[in-house]
């Protein structure tokens, strides 16, 4: 059982992280710290709720 959320748990933050890949990629060179870290801040609710886009993506599909 320790497995399986613990598998759960990566795979959440790894979707959390692709979901804020294009916003790091963006900034990472050309923003200030501050502007980075704001930026990040502002993205991340709609990064952690990653699995409710896919999930209505795939309803809307079928």
């Amino acid at each position: 059982m320790r497995l399986f959320v613990a598998l759960v748990v990566i795979i959440y933050l790894v979707g959390v992280g692709v979901a804020l890949a294009p916003t790091i990629e963006a900034k990472w060179r050309t923003a200030t710290a501050s502007d980075f870290a704001a930026s990040i801040a502002q993205d991340l609710p709609r990064a952690a709720a990653w699995p409710a886009r896919a999930y209505h993506s795939i309803v809307q599909r079928g």
